[in-house]
C-alpha cells in the first residue's frame, strides 16, 4: 500500500487550467473516492496520479517519494476504466494475466495468481471464454481481475460502473467493497459522478468543484455537515431541500437548508403549509413534493407506501435540530443551531 500526498497539483491544456491547486493526503489503505459533477476535474486528477497525464506544477508523492516524473509503470499502480479495455481475441485467463506476462513472471506465478483472482472475483468458470461471450458484469470483473494480479499497491477506479445497468451496478459495487476488505493492504481510489456509490463504499469521499477540493471527509461527514451549499446539495439522495427568502431570513440565514427525511406532515402547528403537487411510491419510502412557496416544492420522506392526493392541502414541521443554514456566500452558519 502507498500513502499518497498531493501538495498544489496543477493541471492546464493550453490556457485551460483544469485542477487549480489540489493539496490532498490519501492514507495507506484507504478508499479515497473522488466525485463530482462531470468536468469538476475527478477524472483527469486519477490520470495525474496515474501518471497518464502529466502534472503543470505542485508535487505527487507516494511513500515521500516524488511521483512527478516516474512513468506510469514504475509507479505501481493498476487501473480499472469504465470501458473495460479487454483484448477482445484473448480469452479471460489471458486477458488477466498479460500484464504479468509482459513483466516476465514465470508460468506457475501467473496461473496461481489468475486463479487467485478468478476465484476472489467468481469467475473461474469464465477464464476460457473470450469477452464477447461476456455479460457487461462479468467483463468489469475481467478487467479488476487483470488489476488484481498485478498485486499493486495503489488501485485505481476511473467510473468502472458507468456501462453497466441498475442491477448489474448494485452487484459490481458490492464485489469492489469486498475486495477492499480482503485486498486491505492496497490503497484505493475511485472516480464517479454517482453519489450514492461514493456514499456506499468511500472511507473518506473527495468532493470536486471546478478543478477545487470543495470538501473531504467521512460519507457521514459531508451528510450531516456539509461546508458549503455546493456540498449539500450534492451529497445525498433526493438532495438536500433549500429555501430562501422569507423562510431563512426567519433563521437569521441566507439559505435554509433541511433533508427530506427531516421534514414531518402535521395538521397542527405547522411551521409551514403547502399543496402536495407530486409523489413518488418506491415501497421502502414515499417522496411527496410540496408547494410552500419557494424556489421549489419541498421533498418530503415518508416510510414505506403512502398515498396522498394531488392537491391536497398539508403542514409540515422540520426537525430544528436538523436544519442547515447558510450565509451568502454558501458557507455554513453553525453557531446557534
Amino acid at each position: 500500500m502507498a500513502e499518497i500526498v498531493l501538495e498544489k497539483i496543477t493541471k492546464s491544456f493550453g490556457n485551460l487550467e483544469v485542477i487549480k491547486g489540489v493539496d490532498l493526503k490519501i492514507e495507506r489503505g484507504e478508499f479515497m473516492v473522488f466525485v463530482g459533477p462531470s468536468g469538476c476535474g475527478k477524472s483527469t486528477l486519477l490520470r495525474l496520479i496515474s501518471g497518464l497525464e502529466s502534472i503543470t506544477s505542485g508535487e505527487l508523492l507516494f511513500d515521500d517519494s516524488a511521483m512527478n516524473n516516474v512513468v506510469p509503470s514504475k509507479r505501481g499502480i493498476a487501473m480499472v476504466f469504465q470501458s473495460y479495455a479487454l483484448y477482445p481475441h484473448m480469452k479471460v485467463f489471458d486477458n488477466m494475466a498479460f500484464g504479468m506476462k509482459l513483466a516476465k513472471a514465470g508460468s506457475e506465478e501467473v496461473r496461481r495468481r489468475v486463479e487467485d483472482a478468478a476465484k476472489m472475483l467468481q469467475i473461474e468458470h469464465l477464464l476460457d471464454r473470450l469477452p464477447k461471450q461476456l455479460s457487461g458484469g462479468q467483463r468489469q470483473r475481467v478487467a479488476i481481475g487483470r488489476a488484481i494480479v498485478r498485486d499493486p499497491r495503489v488501485f485505481l477506479f476511473d467510473e468502472p460502473l458507468s456501462n453497466l445497468d441498475a442491477a448489474l451496478r448494485v452487484a459490481t459495487r458490492l464485489e469492489i467493497a469486498k475486495l477492499h476488505r480482503s485486498m486491505d493492504n492496497v490503497t484505493m481510489i475511485y472516480v464517479t459522478h454517482d453519489q450514492v456509490e461514493a456514499m456506499t463504499l468511500a472511507d473518506r469521499i473527495c468532493v470536486l468543484r471546478d478543478g477545487i477540493v470543495e470538501q473531504v471527509g467521512t460519507p457521514l461527514e459531508l451528510y450531516e455537515s456539509p461546508d458549503s451549499l455546493f456540498v449539500a446539495g450534492f451529497i445525498g439522495s433526493p438532495k438536500m431541500n433549500f429555501l430562501s427568502g422569507k423562510f431563512a431570513e426567519s433563521h437569521g440565514c441566507a439559505t435554509l437548508g433541511v433533508r427530506s427525511e427531516h421534514i414531518d406532515i402535521a395538521d397542527a402547528s405547522p411551521t409551514w403549509t403547502g399543496e402536495v403537487v407530486h409523489s413518488e411510491v418506491l415501497g421502502s419510502d414515499t417522496y411527496i413534493f410540496v408547494e410552500v412557496g419557494a424556489d421549489e416544492p419541498l421533498i418530503v420522506r415518508c416510510p414505506g407506501s403512502q398515498t396522498v392526493p394531488w392537491g391536497k392541502k398539508i403542514g409540515l414541521v422540520p426537525h430544528e435540530g436538523q436544519l442547515h443554514r447558510f450565509d451568502s456566500g454558501g458557507r455554513p452558519i453553525r453557531d446557534g443551531l
